[in-house]
């Protein structure tokens, strides 16, 4: 089947000497691996290997072949191309930071277009603005909408979050819980959007805290999730 459709790359592995596989979620079908045969030999070629950079945005004319665990890309191109995302080093370290949380948190086969345009308007955002620091943070929190566990705010005046429950609690329990200045990071962080960024006010420990926390959240609900390797280069460059 032949299908036109948007695309963010995840990941890229190089395989052989000169081919790529490649991990894209699609607008139109959801999470799809593509081989992309000579893209790193061929200069002429229709495929360039400079697309498929994490978290680039692709207009992509595709092969799908059911059943199968690998398909085809027979036309790509950038559909909304990046001003400062590729050389701003700061922006560059959470690309490769999210890009590597997607790919352990987005399994889905089928589409999921709600999912596909918050992560396309967020990069865009992230693209055109400075105040960046603490975007991670509120992109990570938000994309739990998404992923079916957005923590469960009907009780968010009590002093301690349940990580495994999802739920805040008027006593701590057996389960790992957020509490203290800490967790009134994390309240902050859950009723934060982009545009409200410059009011998050966090030390350089404060957000690595706060990030742990909201990594460890990933990993009680997500099957399968570790800490990204990526984790220690972020962390580097924020301190």
């Amino acid at each position: 089947m032949t299908l036109t459709t948007l695309g963010i790359v995840l990941s890229s592995l190089k395989y052989g000497d000169n081919s790529l596989i490649v991990r894209i979620f699609t607008r139109a079908a959801g999470l799809k691996t593509y081989m992309v045969k000579g893209v790193l030999k061929s200069r002429r070629g229709k495929l360039k290997s400079a697309y498929f950079q994490p978290l680039t945005q692709l207009e992509m004319v595709v092969s799908h072949r059911e059943n199968a665990n690998m398909h085809y890309i027979r036309e790509a191109g950038i559909s909304l191309p990046y001003t400062n995302l590729p050389t701003h080093w700061t922006k560059q370290a959470i690309v490769m930071f999210l890009a590597e949380v997607l790919t352990k948190s987005i399994r889905e086969e089928e589409k999921n277009e709600p999912l596909f345009d918050y992560l396309s308007t967020s990069l865009q955002w992230l693209d055109a603005h400075e105040e960046v620091v603490n975007f991670h943070l509120v992109f990570l929190m938000q994309l739990t909408k998404y992923l079916g566990f957005f923590p469960d705010t009907s009780g968010i005046k009590e002093p301690y979050f349940n990580l495994v429950e999802g739920v805040f609690e008027k006593e701590a329990g057996i389960h790992p819980v957020i509490q203290g200045q800490e967790l009134v990071h994390f309240k902050t962080l859950l009723g934060t959007h982009f545009e409200a960024l410059k009011t998050v006010q966090l030390s350089k420990q404060e957000r690595r805290d706060l990030l742990g926390h909201v990594l460890s959240y990933f990993e009680v609900h997500l099957q399968g999730f570790n800490q990204p390797k990526s984790l220690a280069v972020l962390h580097e460059v924020f301190s």
